[in-house]
């Protein structure tokens, strides 16, 4: 019989992703999504099916993270075999604006979640999508047994969740990892995320609809890599022998700036006459670096992220100048045709 997976944050671009990586491993897969007054599911449109349809294998249920009765009733009543918690507010910025419901969300919505696991009588696997952000201000490179230094109201509310999902593992012997993953992008990123802003704003600005990108701390330095990589990784997690916890990452790490240098240098567009600095983007509290050591996961799960960043940059400009009307330059397009022939998800 197929396996049963439960995704929160489904619509989201992790979500979107993984749910069609295990549609295509013949799961059955649930997913959470908010109520709206207008819809919010583009990135899973193209594997939508009506549920009506006697071959459906996706089912959208509403609720919320915050909402301890809904989740409850929701596990009793799939009772999957697999939980993929992605579902959080998961934009570091807006955290420092909101830091009541991010805690409230990020945080607290993973004890919901690992409490109706616990209270199911159902051999569930837990996947908990931890944060890079909750290394902060520690010395980089960051692995698993580096001390947590959060430096935002998202990332404390992620090691809270980290911390619950351990204490689950061990006190209630659930099958509960942490898939500590450091800046994954792809051409679904939220446009309000750095990456998208400056794709998506140099192919706004090549269409003449705006002059200029406004940002914030441009050496703010990541290790960027490429979501459904990084995705595919989450699944092979819980199928491991154990649960444990693993850091996924490039082992590179680059500034904001380079990637604007990378954007506007693939595209022949010059940087400074269309960039400007805007202090309201600018965190209270800033993380400097944050790059991977993931030996762990390469040596138990043989994680060996294919894209770069420079080919990340291209395959990002490809998709946002295509979705604008303009013809793109198409090295990033060729890059995955090559590398991923066989792929499992929809590219852009």
């Amino acid at each position: 019989m197929s396996k049963i997976a439960f995704i929160t944050g489904i619509t989201g671009q992790d979500g979107s992703y993984l749910a069609e990586l295990l549609l295509a491993k013949n799961y059955e897969v649930h997913g959470l999504i908010r109520r709206s007054s207008t819809f919010n599911t583009s990135r899973i449109d193209t594997i939508y099916v009506d549920p009506h349809e006697p071959d459906a294998r996706l089912f959208l249920h509403y609720g919320d993270l915050s909402d301890n009765e809904l989740i409850s009733h929701i596990m009793y009543n799939i009772r999957p075999d697999e939980v993929y918690h992605l579902g959080a507010q998961s934009h570091v910025r807006v955290s420092f604006e909101t830091p009541e419901y991010t805690g409230n969300v990020t945080g607290l919505g993973t004890t919901r979640l690992l409490e109706a696991i616990r209270r199911c009588n159902h051999p569930i696997k837990f996947y908990q999508a931890s944060s890079s952000e909750m290394f902060g201000s520690a010395a980089p490179p960051q692995k698993e047994e580096t001390s947590f230094q959060p430096r935002s109201p998202y990332a404390c509310a992620k090691a809270y969740a980290y911390w619950m999902t351990r204490n689950y593992r061990e006190g209630y012997q659930l099958f509960a990892s942490n898939g500590i993953l450091f800046n994954h992008e792809s051409p679904r990123r939220g446009e309000t995320f750095v990456t998208r802003k400056i794709t998506r704003g140099i192919a706004q600005v090549l269409a003449g609809k705006v002059s200029h990108i406004y940002l914030g701390n441009l050496d703010a330095r990541r290790d960027w890599g490429f979501a459904p990589e990084y995705v595919e990784y989450m699944w092979k997690i819980l199928q491991a022998e154990a649960p444990d916890d693993y850091v996924l990452g490039t082992g590179e790490t680059h500034s904001v700036r380079e990637f604007l240098q990378e954007a506007f240098s693939y595209v022949d567009l010059d940087l400074e006459t269309h960039v400007r600095i805007d202090q309201k983007y600018f965190r209270p509290t800033e993380v400097e670096v944050l790059i991977a050591d993931p030996k762990k996961a390469r040596t138990f799960l043989g994680w060996d992220p294919k894209v770069k960043f420079s080919d990340l940059v291209r395959v990002m400009m490809d998709a946002d100048l295509r979705a604008a009307g303009l013809a793109p330059p198409g090295e990033g397009d060729k890059f995955l045709s090559q590398h991923f022939s066989q792929k499992w998800w929809q590219g852009d």
